[in-house]
């Protein structure tokens, strides 16, 4: 982010206007509906600048652009000089007006054209009256503040009535009524917030991969706790202001214990706070999500399992290779590649049967032994498998090779990355790369 934004209170303060035409009337108007007193000229002249808060320029001569500029700054007055981002110390955003609700957007100054036709979006899809929702709660602050002073409570509440009955008769226009709705809900309103843990499935981490529930979730909840393999992007999709608590875990180092996990989401619970704990992919697909949802039923602690896009659907779908197929596949099966009591605990004679898909997340490490157990058990060695790094993030790439050859192939190629083991007659069915897919050849040692 380069610019930052912000939104200044201009009432009865004095803004400059230096220049003519067209260019500075447009730029007046908003400047006057926010209140501004304008001091407007044709030339520059230093003394212009006293007792300003904010200057802008344009259609006048270079050299006064210039010089407005270099002082303003020198100053620290905010200056926007028209089309000339290297003379600017702020730019002006494209402006959505919904008083008291104001959108404001801007590129940066690199194409204005984009903001206005983001600005045009954004107007059709505004209510027109989404003003007054916001004037409705401003009415009602102080006495929410008072009846809910928890502050998870008062945003629980808020929500609520905004998107209830209160909301709907405010967009409306009956405000009277409104405002009724809102008194009757404060005063009915818990002020002993019950907490609620939901377990959200991040999927494989690109952010448009989350299911809408789970997006609403994030933009709701007061704590977010969340894995290793969860993204950045994920992440930023949350409410800013909520607290995110990292208890990621790796192949044998684990920063949190799986028992301290579950204790910790029991005592944010009981703190009366929106639970958010985010993982990567499916909760329930080697999630350790069952384990977790259990402890909160044991302690009486609501919950809720929201799924995501598991690995293998999303590495099988950037990979192009179809997990089931009536040629080649009317099975899948997930398995997880870690070992137990230092072994490989597969059920490799099952695995080994003819006519499925086998997906082994979290096995890169133990390849060579899955490889060798599927052939004791009568897998035949050219069956074609794969595997995928980063599957779902857009940053995925793909080893093709086979089953007896996959194992000699990884070496030096594994990053260590998440990774997705994929074996069956369907790998075959993908060995084009997708677009934006970094494809590595197997067949020969590198």
């Amino acid at each position: 982010m380069r610019h930052f934004p912000a939104f200044l209170d201009l009432a009865g303060r004095t803004v400059l206007l230096l220049g003519h035409g067209d260019t500075i009337a447009r730029k007046s108007e908003p400047l006057r509906r926010a209140g501004a007193t304008l001091r407007q000229a044709a030339r520059f002249d230093a003394a212009l600048l006293d007792g300003v808060v904010l200057a802008i320029g344009a259609d006048a001569p270079e050299a006064d652009l210039q010089a407005l500029s270099a002082e303003a700054q020198r100053r620290g007055i905010p200056v926007n000089i028209v089309d000339r981002a290297a003379l600017c110390s702020f730019i002006m955003p494209a402006i959505v007006d919904r008083d008291p609700i104001t959108v404001a957007i801007s590129t940066g100054g690199v194409a204005p054209t984009l903001a206005r036709l983001l600005r045009q979006r954004i107007e059709t899809v505004l209510p027109p009256r989404i003003g007054a929702l916001a004037a409705l709660a401003g009415r009602f602050q102080a006495l929410l503040r008072r009846r809910l002073p928890d502050l998870p409570a008062r945003r629980r509440f808020i929500d609520a009535v905004l998107l209830g009955r209160p909301g709907e008769l405010a967009l409306a226009g009956r405000d009277t009524q409104a405002e009724a709705a809102f008194a009757q809900a404060l005063e009915a309103a818990d002020t002993a917030p019950a907490g609620i843990v939901h377990l959200v499935g991040a999927g494989p981490g690109a952010a448009d991969l989350l299911t809408l529930r789970a997006l609403r979730l994030l933009g709701e909840a007061d704590v977010i706790v969340h894995d290793r393999l969860v993204s950045e992007q994920v992440l930023d999709m949350a409410r800013r202001d909520a607290e995110r608590i990292f208890v990621g875990k790796a192949r044998a180092n684990h920063c949190m214990p799986q028992a301290e996990i579950n204790a910790l989401l029991v005592r944010l619970a009981r703190e009366g706070r929106r639970v958010v704990r985010l993982k990567g992919g499916d909760p329930f697909v080697f999630g350790r999500g069952g384990e977790e949802a259990a402890a909160l039923a044991a302690a009486g602690i609501a919950h809720e399992v929201v799924p995501g896009i598991t690995a293998a659907l999303a590495c099988a779908a950037e990979s192009g290779i179809p997990l089931t197929h009536r040629d080649a596949a009317r099975m899948l099966t997930l398995v997880t590649g870690h070992t137990r009591d230092g072994r490989l605990d597969l059920d490799f004679a099952a695995l080994a049967r003819p006519g499925q898909t086998i997906a082994v997340y979290m096995g890169a490490a133990t390849l060579p032994d899955l490889s060798a157990g599927l052939i004791a058990a009568g897998l035949d060695p050219s069956t074609p498998a794969a595997i995928v790094e980063d599957g779902g993030s857009g940053a995925s790439r793909r080893l093709d090779g086979t089953l007896g050859s996959l194992p000699r192939q990884s070496r030096g190629w594994s990053t260590r990355r998440p990774a997705l083991i994929l074996v069956g007659e369907v790998v075959g069915l993908a060995r084009l790369p997708c677009p934006a897919f970094e494809l590595v050849d197997a067949t020969a040692d590198p």
